[in-house]
């Protein structure tokens, strides 16, 4: 063999050494999602440690989030974790909404409808007690905002941070805000309102409209 075939040989080697290092590297890396960049997928941002919403969450005080109950779960929601506003912990969304009637909103901190819409659910859940769980979902990594603006509307409903919008992406809610997802207990979806409302009245007919439908 010449001396340059040697060369060529040598370089060919080094290459594609190079190139298998490089693959191997890349291929424990999770793709992004589809049109997003990998660096935006998170449920808050950098800023909002648990020393800085320590006061947002006080002033907010919001009711504790609903811990794993038995019976059915959402099926579609199985595998989902997210923070609870109020305080912090984990809660294995599935598992918390299993057998429970549940008015799922779901909104943001910008949102100018939503702020209309949520004392009017904090007005509904008073009124249905412990048959309906009313449970929001605020849809923006800004947790610190969803908090100071829950604090100013006077609502205390609890409140799961969900800034990838991991919940609608799985029940396949229309991208508007706010909508509105309703639970049967036996973990079906029983409608999807993609709307807001402006009063309890107007929210329990239409959950109950969904309920009644599903049976």
């Amino acid at each position: 063999m010449s001396v340059a075939a040697r060369w060529t040989a040598v370089v060919m080697v080094v290459f594609v050494a190079l190139g298998t290092a490089f693959w191997l590297e890349l291929r424990d890396e999770p793709a992004p999602a589809p049109g997003v960049a990998q660096s935006t997928v998170r449920d808050h941002r950098d800023a909002d440690t648990p020393e800085a919403l320590a006061g947002p969450r006080a002033r907010a005080d919001l009711a504790p989030c609903p811990g794993p109950k038995a019976g059915p779960e959402p099926g579609a929601l199985r595998g989902i974790t997210l923070d609870c506003a109020g305080d912090g912990t984990p809660v294995d969304v599935a598992a918390a909404l299993a057998g429970r009637t549940v008015v799922l909103n779901l909104w943001a901190y910008w949102c100018g409808p939503c702020a209309d819409e949520l004392p009017a659910l904090a007005e509904y859940q008073r009124r249905v007690g412990d048959d309906v769980l009313v449970l929001t979902v605020h849809q923006d990594e800004n947790e610190a905002a969803a908090l100071v603006r829950l604090a100013e509307l006077g609502v205390h409903l609890p409140t799961l941070q969900d800034g990838r919008r991991l919940i609608a992406a799985a029940l396949k809610v229309p991208n508007v805000m706010p909508a509105t997802v309703v639970l049967d207990p036996d973990g079906s979806v029983a409608g999807i309102l993609p709307r807001s409302f402006v009063s309890a009245d107007e929210i329990a007919a239409a959950v109950d409209e969904k309920i009644s439908s599903s049976r």
